[in-house]
C-alpha cells in the first residue's frame, strides 16, 4: 500500500508518486526499480496517503460522515446557492443590497484560514501561528503591514478572537467575509475606525460583521432554504456514484460493521442517501448499514454529548424519552455521544474506522479524545497533486536558488565580519514562491506557503491516518482487501 512519511508529507505530493509495497493490485511503474525489486505504484484516482500505520483486519467497525463524505457535493454549485442565499439573509438583517452585486470566486477561498474577528483579516498560518499570508478584504498586505498588527508577524489561536474556517461548507463563508470587508473599507460613505468601520455616528467592529455573517450561515444552513433546494435538484448539487454500494456491501461481507454518524437531521439524511442508493436492483440504504445515528451535533458527541432519542422514521419526530436498551440495527437514532454508542455497540476506540471532512469536527476529536483511527476526505488534493507535477520546474528552480544560498554560506564562520548579499537571492525565491502559490488559487496552497506547511497541513499530519480525495473511501476500500494493512514508513 502507500507509504507516506508523517514528517515529510510534501515529498510525496511532490513525486505525485506515493511508493506502494509490492502487492497484486498495485500497476507497475516504468520510471525504476529499487535494487533488483520493481518499483509499483498506484494511478492517481487509486492512491491513499499514510501517516502511520493502519492495520484493517483489526477494523471492527467502519463509520462515515454523510456531508461531503459519503454524499460529495458538485463544486462551485453547492458553495455558490449557499453565497446566494448567505448574502439573502444578510439583506434581510439591513445590511446594503449593493452584496448582490458579488459573484462567487471559487479561485479565491482555501481551508484552514483564521479570520481575526479583531482587524478583520483573514490570515494563513503556520502550524505555530505564525503568519505567511494576511488578506484584508481582497487587498493583500506586505510584511511591514501585517508586522504593525501582529507584533514578530505572529498571533496565538484564541477562540474569542479567532475563528478557523476549517471545513468545506466553510468556503463560501470565506470568501463573503473577504467581499463584506472589502465594501466597507472602500465604500465612501464609510470611514475606518479603530476595530471596525463607522457611518456618522454608527460603529460596525469587524466581530460584529463576523457574527452577523456567521449567524447568517448557520440559520441557512439549519432553517433556511439550502437543505430543501438541494433535496429539490439533487442531480445539480450532488454527485451519485454507483460503486458506493458495492463498498458498503464488501464491508459487511467482510464481517465488519458499519455506521453512519452525521450531524444532519433525519428527512435530508434519508432524502440523500436514498438518492446515493438508488440503483436498480439494490436494497434500501439503510441496510447497508448497522447504525445509523442522526442530528450527532459533533463535536460535543466526542464529549459530552446530548440524549439518545428513537427517531420515529415514518413522522421524523423523536420519540419521547432517552433511549436505554441495546441499539437495534432496524432502528435510527439521534444525538448521543461517543460513550453511550460505543457501549451499546461494543466497539473500543482501535477498533473504529471513521472516515468524514471536517478536520476538527469529524477527525481531529474522534483522534484525541476516543482514539478512533482516522480518515480524512481531502477534495482538494486532486489539484493539489496536479499543480505539484505541473510546477515541478519552479520546485527544481527553488530548489536551484537554495543550493546558490548555500553556496555564499559554506565557507563562513564565526570569524567572517563582511555579511555576503544575498538580497537577489532572496528576491528570487519570493517570486518562485509566489508563482507557485498563484497555481493553487490566489491564496496558495491547502497544504503549505513556500517551504512552510500551513496550520491545516500540520493538523493532517498530527491527526490524520490516512486521507485522500476519494469522498467515500473508494480509493482505501474498494481496491484493498480488508485483511491488509496499509504502512506508513
Amino acid at each position: 500500500m502507500e507509504k507516506n512519511r508523517e514528517n515529510n508529507m510534501e515529498e510525496v505530493a511532490k513525486s505525485a508518486r506515493p511508493e506502494t509495497l509490492i502487492s497484486g493490485v498495485a500497476t507497475p511503474s516504468d520510471t525504476g526499480s529499487c535494487g533488483s525489486v520493481k518499483k509499483y505504484y498506484r494511478s492517481v484516482s487509486q492512491r491513499v496517503f499514510v501517516n502511520r500505520s493502519l492495520h484493517l483486519e483489526k477494523i471492527k467497525y467502519y463509520g462515515f460522515d454523510m456531508d461531503y463524505t459519503l454524499a460529495e457535493y458538485k463544486s462551485p454549485e453547492l458553495e455558490i446557492l449557499g453565497f446566494n442565499l448567505v448574502i439573502e439573509r444578510l439583506l434581510s438583517l439591513g445590511y446594503p443590497e449593493e452584496l448582490k452585486e458579488f459573484q462567487y470566486d471559487a479561485s479565491f477561498p482555501v481551508r484552514g484560514l483564521w479570520f481575526d474577528t479583531l482587524h478583520g483579516n483573514l490570515l494563513k498560518v503556520d502550524a505555530y501561528g505564525n503568519i505567511l499570508v494576511a488578506v484584508h478584504g481582497f487587498k493583500f498586505l506586505k510584511a511591514s503591514e501585517i508586522a504593525e498588527k501582529y507584533p514578530n508577524k505572529f498571533l496565538q489561536l484564541d477562540d474569542s478572537r479567532i475563528y478557523v474556517l476549517n471545513t468545506l461548507f466553510n468556503l463560501p463563508e470565506t470568501y463573503l467575509l473577504a467581499c463584506i470587508v472589502d465594501y466597507f473599507t472602500n465604500h465612501a460613505q464609510y470611514t475606518r475606525a479603530k476595530e471596525g468601520f463607522k457611518i456618522d455616528d454608527l460603529f460596525m467592529s469587524f466581530k460584529s460583521v463576523f457574527q452577523d455573517v456567521r449567524s447568517a450561515v448557520d440559520f441557512v444552513h439549519m432553517q433556511g432554504e439550502l437543505k430543501q433546494i438541494t433535496v429539490d435538484n439533487l442531480s445539480t448539487y450532488v454527485i451519485k456514484d454507483e460503486r458506493l454500494p458495492m463498498l458498503m456491501q464488501r464491508i459487511l461481507e467482510s464481517g465488519a460493521k458499519t455506521f453512519l454518524l452525521t450531524n444532519s437531521d433525519w428527512w435530508y439524511t434519508n432524502k440523500l442517501m436514498t438518492y446515493l442508493f438508488d440503483f436498480p436492483g439494490l436494497r434500501p440504504w439503510r441496510s447497508y448499514f448497522n447504525y445509523t445515528v442522526v442530528d450527532g451535533r459533533k463535536p460535543a458527541f466526542f464529549g459530552e454529548g446530548t440524549v439518545l432519542r428513537q427517531v420515529d422514521v415514518n413522522t421524523g419526530k423523536l420519540k419521547i424519552g432517552r433511549h436505554t436498551g441495546e441499539m437495534r440495527e432496524d432502528a435510527v437514532y439521534s444525538g448521543g455521544s461517543c460513550d453511550v454508542l460505543s457501549k451499546l455497540i461494543g466497539a473500543k476506540g482501535k477498533d473504529v474506522l471513521y472516515a468524514g471532512d471536517h478536520i476538527f469536527g469529524d477527525v481531529l476529536k474522534s483522534k484525541k479524545l476516543r482514539g478512533w483511527k482516522t480518515y480524512l476526505v481531502v477534495p482538494e488534493l486532486s489539484r493539489e497533486l496536479h499543480v505539484w507535477t505541473d510546477k515541478h520546474k519552479l520546485f527544481d528552480q527553488l530548489q536551484g536558488l537554495d543550493v546558490q544560498l548555500g553556496e555564499l554560506y559554506r565557507n563562513l564562520d564565526s570569524s567572517t565580519s563582511v555579511k555576503p548579499d544575498i538580497s537577489n537571492i532572496r528576491t528570487a525565491m519570493q517570486e518562485v514562491i509566489h508563482e507557485m502559490d498563484m497555481s493553487y488559487g490566489m491564496l496558495g496552497s491547502l497544504f503549505r506557503s513556500g517551504s512552510r506547511q500551513t496550520f491545516f497541513s500540520s493538523q493532517v499530519v498530527r491527526f490524520i491516518c490516512c486521507f485522500n480525495f476519494e469522498p467515500d473511501l473508494l480509493s482505501l476500500l474498494l481496491h484493498v482487501p480488508l485483511t491488509c494493512n496499509v504502512n506508513a514508513s
